[in-house]
């Protein structure tokens, strides 16, 4: 049974269960039962769900800020493992030195510049990029210092490499979105609910309930818009930059 038809069902099963107990409560309501006396439930309800609601929209706005900082911090350690590749070969030779910095340097340059619209547009990294990596893991390992301070260099070289690719396989992992669809079924539908029991309060063309109620659906529509531009880290108006590469690697 799939995820979505467990839930249809669920939901199904929970309304005819609540509307079968009311309709059995009413039937059994004598002549002499006096309806003013009972408070009106209707206000409660609205107040109720509207605070639920409020809950759901804090927790997905929260979830995607966490998501889309984990990935800015996956950067960050991305570039900062290349700048230490580059800092650290300074004690090996001239052209085992400058050939791995022409590697890191590529690396950074086809990230920058063509591996980030790529995770937008895909929502995955480029084989590409996978490959310059490769390059660069292949120049470092299969180097044999002959002098003790390469030899001293060459384990943390290795460890910063398998940094790069830790960042990098973390980066990969927040390049699509991350909202999962029955999340957003959920609140598309109570942002339907919520604005929608507006009415059931009688709201009428006073200028300021006309102001509110468009105020109250402005700001629901906000809040959902800002959960999808936040979802995708790497796809949105907010996405996360490459800056931190350039001004760690390139531009240094």
């Amino acid at each position: 049974m799939s995820q979505w038809l467990a839930l249809v069902i669920a939901m199904i099963a929970v309304c005819a269960v609540v509307l079968s107990v009311v309709v059995l409560r009413t039937r059994r309501i004598t002549e002499d039962d006096d309806p003013s006396e009972t408070p009106d439930v209707i206000e409660y309800m609205v107040m109720m769900i509207g605070v639920v609601y409020a809950i759901v929209l804090g927790l997905a706005i929260a979830g995607v800020w966490e998501g889309r900082s984990g990935a800015q911090a996956d950067v960050l350690a991305e570039a900062q493992a290349l700048h230490e590749v580059s800092a650290r070969v300074q004690v090996y030779p001239a052209d085992v030195r400058d050939r791995i910095r022409a590697d890191v340097t590529a690396y950074a340059e086809f990230v920058s510049d063509k591996e980030w619209p790529y995770m937008k547009k895909h929502g995955e990294l480029s084989p590409k990029g996978t490959a310059l990596l490769d390059t660069i893991r292949k120049d470092v390992a299969q180097y044999d210092p002959k002098s003790d301070l390469g030899a001293q260099a060459y384990q943390p070289l290795v460890d910063e490499v398998a940094a790069v690719d830790q960042a990098r396989a973390s980066r990969g992992q927040s390049a699509g979105a991350t909202m999962p669809g029955m999340v957003w079924f959920g609140l598309i539908t109570g942002a339907l609910v919520t604005v929608g029991l507006i009415f059931t309060l009688q709201i009428r063309r006073s200028p300021k309930e006309l102001l509110l109620a468009g105020l109250f659906s402005a700001l629901i529509a906000f809040l959902l818009f800002l959960i999808w531009d936040m979802d995708a880290p790497f796809g949105g108006g907010l996405s996360v930059s490459a800056d931190a590469i350039k001004d760690l690697v390139l531009r240094r």
